[in-house]
């Protein structure tokens, strides 16, 4: 074939500012092999002819028509396909227009013909050019074959066809679907089906089910939403046929689309998996609500935000539905990807770097500490025998020092028996003053001279530092370089011994004590109590602020309604001592000069034995509270322990784990056990499995689930052990004796209170064994006894089940055997958990396998279905292709079984919205984003409201 390089050409229309202008095209058909043969003998070459010179646009009309039928009736057997553009735009009528697209889809009915047009790169843009509802008829055609194109093209075509569509509305200022959904409010019925072949061809011929969505949403925001009602309103097979498909796809992808928002459920039910991104989305709904509440700016924030989505979620496919956005928006997020994952290695490398500083400077720290140890070593060494070489010069002048007379007696001889025991001569006699400056000078090592000894005349503080001896010093060190004495002079340590002088705080002190007793005057002086037990009870005086005989009162008539549990501690805590109250009762007739503590006192001496009265009225007020708080844990026990007992499932899963541990210890000393120890059910995590990725505990809980679902109600039935592993035994037995003795001191008391002259003590009649309506003391030996019992069935009951299960009662409280079950308890729940999370982590890798699988089947099922349609009779196998295509577009058989529909689960309705079936799951988002479309609304309102109002100023 020859005239390859040549451009192929087409007629189009395009509109600028709102005036349409067609361009002039002219078609040339050169053939290689063999001539058009029509049946009215026109030679190819006159065709060329007379469509070069320029004929008029009658005579041009008809050129093209014969040129259609022409190519209509003769097979061509080998033809190429030259599109070029003359130097000269000419207008070319409507009619002559639409015979180009014509002439084209003529020549497209054969198989040469076809690929010659999908081989060509401006052919789909001047294709998409012609789509213009202003011309049915001509729309018609063309949107029929930009449909058959989308159907039987490669991989890309459909690509090149919405790039074609994008780039020929650009210049219109539209959206690039808008032309075609235009089509489908014309009144003609053949384009509207037209229109919806294409919208078909469109949306089912994408594998990935993002970009499906993507061009259907967009059909949608164009005006198809609105115009659907009034298109299933027509009666019209073909376009009811084209109307069923749209729909029937639809409702796959939304079934298909549902199934994968299944795992949003799993996703809110454990929210803490999604701890890396919820500050990104909380972020991203930040960003949202900052969005511009203007009318005519707010539609375009959010237009961009889409497409920037949209570009994001789509960009797996490596194909992009909105090219003209692309040239606004381009950014490459595969470079942000592997920009993270090179942050992310980057980090791990930086952490092993600095794990392996970390290593190497241990290492070197080591070794610099064995160094420093190896010359302290050394230096303790030429100090000992440093010192060992002083003990003779020191032994000498101490002896010389005490007495010169006993020096001459024994001079002679110690002294040389110590030098012969050091090996060292007896140095020659000295006199006796020059003794001691010069040995003192030996003691102090590298030439160090003894440090000036300061008389300050007034006593000043001290400083607390810790004191360096000179043999802990170096030859190098600062202290024996150090000239402090440079800094000497008197105004300095005047000043020193001014600013920290003890004195001066102690005048100070009196100055103060002074300014009290200045201050005490105006203040009672107490003459019986403590200065801090004065100090107490006026501080609780002042915060009830009643009288002093109106606390006797209540005290004496036991007042519940006044009498307060912190106020009689308190009371128990501050109050003097009852020899302190019977000595304030000497000053009673001094009430009015003594302090309120004392006064208070006095007013409370007169009261009988008050503190054991206090003590009892405090018991009373405690004990309901007593009660409460220990009968529930002993209920809590015994519950437990009847649980424990006659759980069968949980009987189960310790036989079930007797042998799987009797299993894997097999060949051991725990081999062949009858029994283990209840505590060593915690132990079970710490067994990993090979992969290191479950426990023994995850297996177990697998196999309960699979084998023995019943075990798993153990969880049920052991409810009460968590409360019971908070009871602890000893605390029970302490609180119940501490109540028996409250108990026998309140009936002490009562026999003591019983004859008493005072008609406001009610102590007695309240508290009494024989006043019926007010029995305190009789109802709490009651409940104190009912507590006993109580608690001895649930130590007969706890020691019971410890024979059960073989448990030794001293080696193991109930606070540690109920706290291991607890949590025992709680790790099988976690790991069931665990469990059913790997198996969906599990399904959602097999179900992503098998997509991947069956999307490649239908991948390859779809390119045979091209081949097939690309095929045809026997009889003549290179032409009737794009009436083929046509056939299979109307009657919707190009668009049935291009995917596998997904089954529709039992029991639901046909009529039932597929986005039903996923509502529950995303509820939660469904509220956000409603809150948020709430939010923009009630913001405009206010707007809108706000500048109406203004208007009017």
């Amino acid at each position: 074939m020859c005239g390859s390089k040549q451009k192929q050409f087409l007629p189009s229309a395009s509109s600028e500012r709102g005036n349409q202008k067609d361009k002039s095209h002219i078609i040339n058909f050169l053939i290689n092999m063999q001539c058009l043969r029509s049946s009215s003998q026109i030679a190819p070459q006159e065709f060329l002819s007379e469509l070069k010179c320029g004929a008029t646009d009658e005579r041009l009309f008809a050129c093209l028509d014969s040129l259609r039928v022409s190519l209509t009736s003769n097979p061509v057997s080998s033809a190429s396909l030259v599109l070029f553009f003359p130097p000269s735009q000419e207008k070319v009528d409507k009619k002559s227009q639409h015979k180009v697209i014509q002439c084209l889809k003529a020549f497209m009915n054969n198989k040469y013909g076809l690929e010659r047009i999908l081989g060509e790169e401006k052919s789909l843009a001047l294709l998409a050019q012609a789509i213009d509802p202003g011309q049915p008829a001509m729309m018609t055609d063309v949107v029929k074959l930009l449909s058959a194109i989308c159907i039987v093209g490669e991989e890309n075509t459909l690509e090149k066809v919405l790039e074609a569509i994008t780039m020929a509305t650009e210049g219109r200022g539209v959206a690039r679907f808008n032309p075609i959904v235009q089509g489908l409010s014309v009144r003609s019925v053949q384009l509207q089906v037209a229109c919806m072949q294409l919208i078909n061809a469109l949306v089912t011929s994408p594998d990935e089910l993002d970009f499906r969505l993507h061009i259907r949403n967009e059909f949608m925001r164009c005006g198809l939403r609105e115009i659907l009602p009034s298109l299933n309103a027509v009666k019209n097979d073909a376009l009811d046929i084209q109307l069923k498909v749209f729909e029937e796809h639809k409702e796959e992808d939304m079934i298909e689309f549902s199934h994968r928002l299944e795992d949003i459920r799993n996703e809110l039910e454990y929210p803490s998996d999604a701890e890396i991104t919820e500050s990104h989305f909380l972020s991203i709904l930040q960003h949202l609500l900052l969005v511009r509440n203007d009318y005519f700016t707010q539609p375009q924030y959010f237009k961009i935000i889409e497409e920037c989505v949209s570009q994001i979620v789509l960009h797996r496919s490596g194909t992009d539905p909105d090219f003209a956005y692309r040239k606004r928006l381009d950014v490459d997020f595969k470079v942000c990807v592997d920009k993270a994952r090179a942050e992310e290695f980057e980090q791990r490398a930086s952490e092993l770097a600095q794990k392996l500083d970390e290593e190497f400077l241990g290492r070197q720290e080591a070794q610099a500490q064995l160094l420093k140890k190896e010359e302290k070593i050394n230096e303790l060494e030429a100090e000992i025998q440093s010192y060992r070489n002083q003990v003779p010069m020191l032994l000498f002048f101490f002896i010389l020092t005490t007495s010169v007379t006993v020096f001459d007696g024994i001079a002679a001889g110690i002294p040389f028996f110590l030098f012969s025991l050091c090996n060292t001569p007896p140095p020659p006699p000295l006199a006796l003053g020059a003794l001691t400056s010069s040995t003192i000078q030996l003691i102090l090592p590298f030439g160090l001279k003894p440090k000036k000894e300061f008389k300050p005349e007034t006593s000043i503080k001290r400083l607390n530092w810790s004191k360096i001896s000179p043999q802990e010093m170096s030859e190098n060190c600062f202290w024996v370089i150090a000239k402090e004495d440079r800094y000497e002079n008197e105004d300095l340590l005047t000043r020193l011994a001014i600013t920290f002088s003890t004195q001066r705080a102690a005048r100070r002190e009196d100055e103060d004590l002074e300014g009290k007793k200045c201050i005490k005057k105006r203040v009672k002086e107490l003459k019986v109590l403590d200065p801090k037990i004065a100090q107490n009870l006026s501080i609780f005086l002042g915060s009830f602020r009643m009288p002093y005989e109106e606390i006797r009162r209540i005290i004496l008539e036991v007042d519940e309604d006044q009498l307060t549990e912190p106020m009689i501690q308190n009371l128990v805590k501050y109050l003097p001592d009852q020899e302190q109250l019977n000595a304030l009762v000497k000053y009673k007739s001094e009430y009015a000069n003594l302090s309120e503590p004392e006064q208070f006192g006095v007013v409370m001496s007169s009261v009988k034995r008050l503190r054991p009265r206090l003590n009892s009225i405090l018991f009373k007020l405690q004990f309901e509270e007593q009660v409460s708080n220990l009968r529930p844990d002993i209920m809590a026990v015994n519950t437990a322990c009847d649980e424990m007992r006659k759980s069968k499932p949980f009987s189960r899963l310790l036989e079930l784990i007797l042998l799987v541990g009797n299993f894997m210890n097999a060949g051991s000393r725990n081999a062949q056990s009858f029994g283990f120890n209840l505590s060593s059910l915690c132990k079970l995590k710490d067994t990993k499995s090979a992969d290191q990725k479950s426990t023994l505990l995850h297996f177990l809980a697998e196999i309960c689930e699979e084998k023995f679902p019943e075990v798993l109600k153990f969880v049920e039935d052991l409810q009460h052990v968590d409360q019971a592993s908070r009871v602890s035994a000893e605390n029970l037995e302490k609180s119940l004796r501490q109540m028996e003795k409250h108990l026998l001191q309140l009936e002490k008391d009562l026999d003591t209170f019983s004859s008493t002259d005072d008609q406001q003590d009610l102590l007695h009649s309240k508290m009494s064994l024989t006043m019926i309506p007010h029995r305190f003391s009789m109802q709490a030996r009651d409940q104190y006894l009912k507590l006993v019992i109580m608690h001895s069935n649930m130590m007969t009951l706890y020691l019971n089940m410890l024979e059960y299960f073989a448990i030794d009662s001293k080696k193991t409280s109930v606070e540690e055997l109920f706290t291991d079950l607890s949590n025992f308890r709680a790790m099988f729940m976690q790991a069931v958990k665990e469990n059913a999370r790997r198996r969906e982590a599990e399904e959602k890798q097999r179900k992503a396998r098998i997509a991947k699988e069956k999307a490649e089947r239908e991948k390859q099922e779809r390119q045979t279905k091209k081949k097939r349609l690309l095929e045809v009779n026997t009889e003549n196998d290179e032409t009737g292709v794009m009436d083929c295509l046509l056939e299979a577009l109307q009657s919707g058989a190009a668009f049935r079984d291009r995917r596998k529909r997904a089954p529709r689960p039992r029991g639901e309705s046909p009529h039932t919205p597929p986005i039903a079936s996923f509502i529950f799951p995303v509820e939660s988002f469904l509220f956000l984003f409603s809150f948020l479309s709430f939010f923009f609304f009630l913001s405009f309102f206010l707007s809108f409201f706000l500048s109406f109002f203004l208007s009017f100023y």
